[in-house]
């Protein structure tokens, strides 16, 4: 499936606080960009292939501008450095439409909403939904310092003010969080939605684990890809086949080559973005064979399954996969 872009401009660029940039979009010609739901993201296609995933930062109900932000990474591989330092307002940039794979679940329910450092875009524009709803919902922010917090005034200045709680790491008469501390004060119904470094939703997810918090209720988005490691011997014997279910064709997927870039090869295009595992966006239904799954994407439960697996980065246990494509 072929990726559709759009051209938007940098309306405008704003620091937001220290290595965060935040970027307004809007069409060039002021008409409306399509609507988009709390959680989604976009991609950014940056420069020569480099293509990243940003949230969406701003209000849902807000349809003539996107807002994303952007951590300027040290261990940059390119895009969050070109984004600081090239991109300006008043550029003309390539976007993909809004994607979610983080959506609120629907339904009466308390929602609880944890962000750590730049996770916290799409969770503030979760906030801003919940608002507007007259939802119930508690906000928390995990951050390193008040200096490389984005979003203070925002927030401080929200109709959600009163339920935000922000959490600085270097303010020592501010106790530590603790987070099972945190999740046993909802009530059972409550949704827990957390993106930010891996780290930090493990943490998240271990400590609502702890206290026997349902996977369903449960979800989870992350930034970056920390995909499992495999010996020598594993990545070696790893190569298998694919059977596609439409016309029975069968391609063989060597060790060094992924589901898919092999397809891609032979004209199967797959719509895909980040190729980390990370994103989902290429994810595909599995009717036989048992998948190796090596992303980041997927819960513990839609994994257990064996009913669909991310083809950017994930192999198989067994000979065999049949992709309902």
């Amino acid at each position: 499936m072929k990726e559709v872009k759009m051209r938007v401009k940098v309306q405008a660029k704003d620091v937001e606080a220290e290595d965060v940039c935040s970027f307004y979009l809007v069409e060039p010609d002021g008409d409306q960009l399509p609507s988009f739901s709390a959680g989604s993201h976009i991609d950014v296609f940056i420069k020569d292939g480099l293509v990243r995933q940003y949230s969406l930062c701003n209000n849902p109900i807000e349809q003539h501008q996107y807002q994303i932000a952007v951590l300027k990474e040290a261990s940059s591989r390119g895009g969050s450095m070109h984004m600081h330092e090239h991109i300006q307002a008043g550029d003309f940039i390539e976007i993909s439409e809004p994607r979610n794979h983080f959506a609120l679940h629907p339904g009466n329910h308390s929602s609880l909403l944890m962000g750590g450092g730049i996770g916290i875009t799409p969770i503030l524009c979760m906030a801003e939904r919940l608002a507007n709803s007259v939802s119930d919902f508690e906000f928390h922010y995990f951050t390193r310092s008040r200096s490389r917090t984005a979003f203070l005034n925002r927030i401080d200045q929200s109709g959600f003010s009163a339920k935000a709680r922000i959490h600085f790491n270097d303010e020592p008469e501010q106790p530590p969080a603790d987070l099972e501390k945190i999740i046993q004060s909802q009530t059972k119904d409550t949704h827990i939605y957390v993106c930010g470094p891996p780290g930090f939703i493990d943490a998240v997810l271990n400590a609502a684990s702890n206290i026997g918090w349902p996977n369903s209720h449960l979800h989870r988005e992350f930034f970056n890809a920390r995909l499992p490691e495999h010996s020598d011997q594993e990545v070696a014997s790893e190569q298998f086949t694919v059977k596609l279910a439409s016309t029975g064709r069968e391609y063989l997927i060597p060790s060094d080559q992924s589901v898919l870039q092999v397809l891609a090869a032979n004209g199967i295009n797959i719509s895909s973005s980040c190729e980390q595992g990370v994103c989902g966006s290429c994810l595909t239904k599995i009717l036989e064979g048992e998948p190796d799954h090596r992303d980041m994407f997927l819960m513990a439960d839609e994994r257990a399954r064996n009913d669909q697996f991310t083809p950017c980065c994930s192999r198989s246990k067994s000979p065999v996969l049949v992709l309902d494509i």
